[in-house]
């Protein structure tokens, strides 16, 4: 496993992570959890991701409870939160100082742990000031409740903002993002954060690498029971790809490359994302041990893509972004 910076800050996260989305405390049984998670400590990930919106809480306790039987020593990884989607009440959404202390708190509960070590506003608020919200971010820093502060799906200009109000009041702002990124989504990351990662080092924590198991081809003939894409809220993920005979091409061609390399689909897919070097880390998602353990070899085949694969791969999908010239 190798290790890369969360963008100009000191921390090292590994490349592979693991994240809890769909599966923890809804998906898999808690016994599975803890199995995927040794099997990811023990092969040297050390970032787990999770988010008070995972399974309305019930994934951070799922993944606290495991922390804590595993009692791994607290310097040997990352645990995240996010915050925005807390409850249907007034107050119990969005990045408001209430909500964000409130929210803090309770995943430190959930997850046993005394700190954060990294904590995302999950989404944009467009109904609180940014002044609001970076001051809170920085105080739970200063009280040693969080290590870093960062955001997920904002738009450029919105983290450029969030670094601009940090430096007018001399506060801590923003170090990471976690954008959705493969190779169906890439204009974020190939073109709209450019200026941030280059200006202001900003790291990149990534999901949905297999677009939902998308680019893993397992769908391409008929869509497996109990699989994300079976799941009635996820319904809408097969309208966006399946559904569009173009992007079936694509994966079909994509699948002869893998082939041809010898790796599986999701393999392929995984050490693409790994190329890019302003990633920081890309999160895996896992409910079998067979599926985790395939997956952790995205790590050693990133090499198997040189420039003329990548270029081949970047015809098929016919969608790498232009960039503007200045």
């Amino acid at each position: 496993m190798e290790y890369r910076r969360l963008g100009k800050s000191g921390l090292l996260v590994s490349e592979l992570s693991f994240g809890s989305w769909v599966t923890f405390g809804s998906q898999i049984e808690d016994n599975t959890a803890e199995n995927l998670m040794k099997i990811s400590y023990d092969n040297g990930i050390n970032f787990f991701d999770n988010a008070e919106v995972y399974a309305h809480g019930q994934s951070e306790i799922v993944m606290g409870k495991i922390l804590k039987k595993m009692g791994w020593d607290r310097s040997t990884y990352v645990v995240s939160s996010k915050v925005f989607w807390g409850g249907s009440l007034p107050n119990q959404k969005g990045l408001m100082r209430k909500h964000i202390v409130e929210a803090c708190h309770s995943a430190l509960k959930r997850l046993q742990t005394d700190y954060l070590d990294l904590f995302f506003c999950h989404r944009p608020d467009r109904h609180t000031p940014i002044e609001e919200t970076v001051w809170t971010m920085h105080n739970l820093i200063q009280q040693g409740k969080i290590l870093y502060w960062g955001s997920s799906e904002w738009t450029a200009q919105q983290i450029t903002e969030a670094h601009m109000v940090a430096r007018q009041y001399n506060l801590i702002g923003p170090t990471m993002e976690q954008p959705q990124y493969n190779m169906f989504t890439r204009k974020k990351m190939e073109r709209d954060y450019l200026p941030i990662f280059n200006n202001m080092g900003l790291g990149s924590t990534i999901w949905s690498p297999l677009a939902s198991g998308v680019l893993t081809g397992k769908y391409l003939d008929k869509i497996p029971e109990g699989s994300r894409l079976s799941n009635e809220n996820l319904s809408f993920l097969k309208e966006k790809y399946l559904d569009d005979k173009e992007k079936v091409k694509q994966i079909q061609q994509i699948k002869k490359i893998a082939d041809k390399l010898e790796m599986s689909m999701a393999n392929l897919a995984l050490s693409w994302c790994l190329k890019n070097p302003n990633v920081s880390t890309v999160i895996l998602g896992a409910s079998k041990k067979s599926q985790l353990e395939e997956n952790l070899k995205s790590s050693e085949l990133v090499s198997k893509l040189d420039d003329p694969i990548m270029e081949e791969i970047n015809t098929i999908l016919a969608n790498k972004p232009i960039i503007p010239e200045f």
